[in-house]
């Protein structure tokens, strides 16, 4: 009988060892990088066997392309898409998003920086197949938040604008202020960059009705 290594377990659940897989290789790759992942690093964190990996995925890049669609495409959602449609406003929902993952922060006492941007920054440039995930999750993301910036415009909340280029300025905002918040390993330019960026997306205020006189005709001899 073959002997299992020691701490991996022979169950019979292929899901939860694929799950366990990938969130793993998941937090690998956030603390450390894809590159200076190896396999066996991801075979001990997940306590599985080379085996068992192989019969889920063909490879590390077939594990890290599933990465970005199940774990970091899941991360964006629940973390910026979700809040983003739940909100009254777009100023709302972005508020809320950038103070969550401050306090978030704050709580971790590190910056491990954003999932997407991490591998975005790492591997976009040099692998189509990456590219092409990645390109995917901020398509989505910039087009999540441009449907509510353009409700803000249909309602008269802002003023009518190209919805998809603010869009991609808040992506770009947030992605520059995690870098800071890395590199820094504080909180504070998520709250600084927000407090810039406000403005461009502040609703108008309601403005009291003007009491205008009627004009008056000219007096006729």
């Amino acid at each position: 009988m073959k002997r299992v290594a020691p701490g991996r377990t022979r169950a019979n659940d292929p899901e939860g060892t694929r799950r366990r897989v990938l969130d793993a290789a998941a937090a690998l790759f956030q603390d450390h990088g894809y590159a200076a992942t190896g396999t066996q690093d991801i075979f001990d964190a997940a306590e599985v066997t080379s085996g068992a990996f192989y019969h889920h995925f063909a490879g590390k890049k077939d594990l890290g392309l599933a990465v970005v669609r199940e774990r970091v495409a899941v991360e964006i959602e629940d973390t910026w898409l979700a809040p983003i449609r739940g909100a009254r406003s777009t100023l709302d929902g972005v508020t809320a998003v950038f103070a969550g993952i401050a306090k978030q922060l704050d709580s971790n006492r590190a910056v491990r920086g954003c999932p997407v941007n991490n591998l975005t920054l790492e591997l976009a440039y040099a692998d189509p197949e990456f590219r092409h995930e990645l390109k995917a999750l901020f398509d989505g993301w910039r087009g999540t938040i441009a449907a509510k910036l353009s409700d803000d415009m249909a309602a008269n909340r802002l003023p009518h604008r190209d919805p998809d280029a603010l869009a991609s300025y808040v992506i770009a905002v947030y992605s520059g202020a995690m870098a800071l918040a890395k590199v820094e390993q504080r909180s504070q330019p998520l709250l600084d960059c927000l407090e810039v960026m406000a403005p461009a997306i502040q609703p108008r205020r309601d403005r009291p009705a003007v009491n205008k006189r009627p004009a008056t005709r000219p007096r006729t001899a």
